[in-house]
């Protein structure tokens, strides 16, 4: 008797036969802000927190997660924005590395200590560096922005705590904000980028959620101001869902969009969506 394939490992077989054409990238949503990004044949796992790993002081996740670690095979590259366990999640990278031991993991330089603790080599760490671009894989551009959780933090060596990404690959153009709220320069930056697909944090921050120490982020206001700002083609929600404690409704970034900003193309995904953005560099005769 044959038994059915895990809803995790067929995502992850999903993930790793979809090629996409140039000028489109596939993206699928884990939950919180993990993402898996894939385009000419390049698969990178953005902060994957995808276990039921808690400190002892942890709130529970709101709904499991669309995979489990151990489902994760055949990637390239892992991106962690900052060192928060929603973030960089000791369940899931030490088995990532374990079972994807040629993918390297970029991450704040506050990272690697940790990251040698659950065993990632340090051949395999690359400090992620908002000094200058790194090219990888020979296809993947990747700037590194800083990024303000609620402050600009930045260690001894001019290294910041907390980053986003701008990935450029197959053609398309994607930041990922990881948390952060607008901080001065942010927006002149990006307007340079003019990323097509912008995925912003709108779960926002408060005096009561600080004094439980939840660090926050911008609201779902300002990452549809941001979005429109800087010419993103399509603005992705994220970091909204996985803890009661620190949600927001998708719903009123689409309603605060559509209010102010009909024009503006938004997309909401669902838990372990498969979504395919395309560019219009999909359709330029490349001959």
């Amino acid at each position: 008797m044959n038994r059915p394939e895990r809803k995790g490992a067929s995502l992850i077989s999903e993930v790793n036969r979809t090629n996409v054409p140039y000028g489109t990238l596939a993206i699928w949503f884990l939950g919180q802000e993990s993402v898996i990004v894939k385009g000419d044949g390049i698969t990178v796992y953005i902060d994957p927190y995808v276990s039921d790993y808690l400190d002892k002081d942890g709130p529970a996740r709101s709904y499991p997660a669309p995979i489990v670690p151990e489902d994760i095979v055949g990637a390239d590259l892992c991106l962690i924005t900052h060192e928060h366990e929603d973030h960089m999640d000791a369940g899931t990278l030490p088995i990532f590395h374990e079972q994807n031991g040629g993918a390297p993991i970029m991450a704040p330089a506050c990272c690697k200590e940790p990251l040698l603790r659950m065993g990632v080599k340090e051949s395999q760490i690359l400090v992620a560096d908002n000094s200058r671009q790194t090219e990888l894989l020979s296809k993947l551009e990747i700037t590194v922005l800083p990024a303000a959780h609620e402050q600009l933090e930045q260690d001894g060596d001019g290294f910041h705590r907390s980053v986003g990404y701008v990935l450029k690959l197959n053609g398309v153009t994607l930041y990922h904000a990881g948390d952060t709220v607008i901080y001065p320069g942010l927006v002149e930056q990006l307007e340079k980028i003019k990323p097509d697909v912008a995925m912003l944090p709108i779960n926002g921050r408060d005096f009561f959620r600080r004094e439980r120490g939840i660090v926050g982020n911008m609201n779902y206001r300002e990452a549809a101001e941001l979005a429109v700002r800087i010419g993103a083609e399509t603005a992705i929600p994220l970091h909204y869902d996985v803890f009661a404690r620190n949600a927001e409704k998708p719903g009123n970034f689409v309603d605060y969009m559509y209010e102010h900003f009909p024009e503006q193309k938004i997309h909401v995904m669902a838990r372990g969506e498969r979504f395919v953005y395309v560019s219009g560099q999909a359709f330029l005769d490349r001959d």
